[in-house]
């Protein structure tokens, strides 16, 4: 590795203290350091080499994150498959960013030396035609279709793999990786999936129909949503961080990337045990 890039929860004083005292440390090592723009603004590093946050995973050959998921999917969604990523847990609640700050260092020597086991996630691409428009985003998490503050109930025709499966009424609808079915998904009433599963999680939001459940199904499946409803105002949200405005009869497809996200693990530390930490299920034992 011999360029690592350096992104933080600007509104967080540790985070960006750690960071600063991070690019120290691996400049000091003769590694170059990469930062995004606002991070570099906030620590005082405008004129090191910056990146957009789109842009930065792909300066680097290592990515470690200071904050809480947020921060992390802001640039892991852009990152190419060979660029592992260490996210630091700064306090608030985190799945993603699992490495707390006394285990950051172990973490960082480790990586540097190239021992580490990195966890694989997958990722959606995502594209919405329309008339007059072809756009196309990566997401982690999840991809959201939500209606606006006045709109009344969405309706939702839905094909999963070219098959016509319904037509939902609700207030939206969320498309989930497994990285993604404890955000979201999670308090919408779907269910938690192993994020290492080749799944992908449909969970209708507050449906009109009670049976309407969540569906879990194989990722390789290709999930087209057509909305169904006039004027109304609705948007897709994009991992909770992009948003686009929804027209009437706009179609969205949504399927596996060829691209993954590898995240790097803290050594002796299971899925099992972040889930029992974060959703406080109790003793360990």
């Amino acid at each position: 590795m011999r360029t690592v890039g350096l992104s933080a929860k600007i509104s967080s004083a540790s985070a960006l203290q750690l960071a600063a005292e991070t690019a120290k440390q691996l400049s000091f090592r003769g590694l170059a350091v990469c930062f995004d723009e606002q991070t570099a603004g906030a620590i005082g590093q405008s004129g090191a080499a910056c990146h957009p946050k789109a842009d930065l995973p792909g300066a680097a050959d290592l990515l470690i994150t200071f904050g809480g998921d947020g921060t992390l999917l802001a640039v892991a969604r852009h990152a190419p498959s060979n660029v592992p990523i260490i996210g630091v847990n700064m306090g608030t609640l985190g799945f993603l960013t699992e490495i707390r700050v006394d285990e950051f260092q172990d973490v960082l020597d480790q990586a540097l030396r190239g021992d580490y086991v990195a966890e694989r996630r997958v990722t959606f691409d995502v594209t919405v035609t329309g008339p007059g428009r072809d756009l196309r985003y990566r997401v982690l998490n999840d991809a959201v279709i939500n209606k606006g503050a006045l709109a009344r109930i969405i309706a939702m025709d839905v094909e999963v793999g070219g098959q016509f499966v319904s037509t939902f009424r609700a207030d939206g609808m969320i498309v989930s990786t497994p990285t993604g079915s404890t955000a979201y998904n999670l308090s919408a009433g779907g269910p938690i999936i192993y994020p290492t599963m080749g799944a992908v999680v449909l969970t209708p939001i507050c449906p009109h129909m009670l049976s309407n459940r969540p569906i879990v199904m194989p990722d390789h499946l290709e999930i087209e949503i057509s909305i169904a409803s006039e004027r109304q105002e609705v948007f897709l949200t994009l991992d909770g961080q992009e948003g686009v405005p929804l027209n009437e009869h706009d179609r969205i497809r949504i399927r596996k990337s060829d691209v993954s996200v590898s995240l790097i693990q803290a050594p002796g530390k299971s899925y099992f045990d972040v889930l029992r930490r974060k959703l406080k299920w109790g003793e360990e034992r």
